[in-house]
């Protein structure tokens, strides 16, 4: 993985030598505390079968993309599946080169299609102008959800492209169920619903929580869905809106998603995201030790999200909160972990 990594553009990597200096000192008790030195924190990693796509894209071949997107649909891995369609969808954003000529090569491709609905969504959302950009993009959702009917994933853009237009409720609803029939517990689809319900509900984390407990308790014990109401406990932590939900409540997602984070082996970047987004509510929860065990567990994997809601720089903000853990509490920590609404997220989506 270390060749792959060298490979791929700087967006994607680490940089790691500006830490180097100032982090040298803390390698020894990182090490003492099951952790990677900070220069070995790596943000974003793709996983063993995604980093070889994005090396030949970044190369100008679109093969190994094609090749990965039509395995992850032959073998209905849609999680998987919405996952890499996102990243190479990012990808395409700054390098459209590879992208183009996979278009230019097979238009009518589902997998072309899924990729090229993502990166016209992302685009319009980056606008000022977004829910008329978005208005525009809607042919394109559509193409992709009827190359393939069983696959959940346009359906996910669909509900992201629903919230970005502010459609109704009833929309909304057909919107879900569609979705629903082609996987019951597809996790991107419920990340979509929960960020389109608090808006939709103007912050209102009750029922963001008890949409999110619903799912998980129909859920199987490895699903992903598991992690959603650590999701919602992460939205309320950080926006500090609508009547306070009880702290058992905030302890009970936090249990859901620590026990599905024991499911799966230690670093990993297949979990990353969910223990990234785990450790900063066990830390705002006062469960440094529960803190530092999943720390221990993301081993080398920070995740952009949740850091970039906080920071400009989340690899920064990662290592922060960290060494924070690590160290125990300090008078001036990089947010405020038992202060309540604390560390208010900038206004993006949890």
């Amino acid at each position: 993985m270390v060749d792959t990594m060298a490979l791929l553009p700087p967006f994607i990597r680490a940089s790691r030598t500006s830490r180097t200096s100032r982090t040298a000192r803390y390698v020894a008790p990182h090490s003492a505390a099951g952790l990677p030195a900070d220069d070995e924190v790596l943000l974003d990693v793709p996983d063993d079968r995604l980093g070889p796509a994005l090396v030949a894209a970044g190369l100008g071949a679109y093969a190994p993309a094609a090749a990965l997107l039509l395995h992850t649909r032959e073998q209905a891995e849609w999680e998987y599946r919405d996952r890499y369609a996102t990243r190479l969808a990012s990808f395409a954003r700054s390098r459209p080169e590879w992208f183009e000529d996979w278009r230019a090569a097979t238009p009518r491709d589902p997998d072309v299609l899924l990729v090229s609905a993502q990166l016209a969504v992302a685009r319009a959302w980056a606008s000022p102008a977004r829910a008329e950009l978005l208005r525009e993009v809607s042919p394109l959702i559509t193409a992709a959800a009827q190359s393939d009917v069983r696959d959940p994933v346009p359906w996910r853009i669909a509900l992201d492209h629903a919230r970005g237009t502010h459609a109704g409720h009833k929309y909304f609803g057909e919107l879900w169920a569609a979705a629903v029939r082609r996987a019951p517990h597809h996790y991107g689809c419920h990340v979509a619903a929960k960020r389109y319900l608090a808006e939709s509900w103007h912050g209102s984390h009750r029922e963001c929580f008890d949409f999110a407990d619903r799912a998980a308790q129909d859920a199987p014990a490895g699903s992903l869905v598991q992690a959603l109401p650590a999701r919602a406990a992460f939205a309320y932590l950080t926006d500090g809106c609508g009547p306070e939900v009880p702290r058992e409540r905030l302890d009970a997602a936090a249990d859901r998603a620590v026990a599905l984070s024991a499911r799966f082996p230690a670093a990993d970047p297949w979990p990353a995201e969910i223990r990234n987004v785990l450790t900063y509510v066990l830390v705002r929860l006062d469960r440094r030790d529960e803190a530092l065990a999943q720390l221990r567990l993301i081993g080398p994997y920070a995740t952009s999200f949740p850091w970039d809601r906080l920071s400009d720089d989340p690899l920064g903000h990662f290592l922060a909160v960290r060494e924070e853990v690590r160290s125990g509490p300090s008078e001036q920590p990089p947010w405020h972990p038992g202060s309540g609404h604390g560390g208010r997220a900038r206004p993006l989506d949890h």
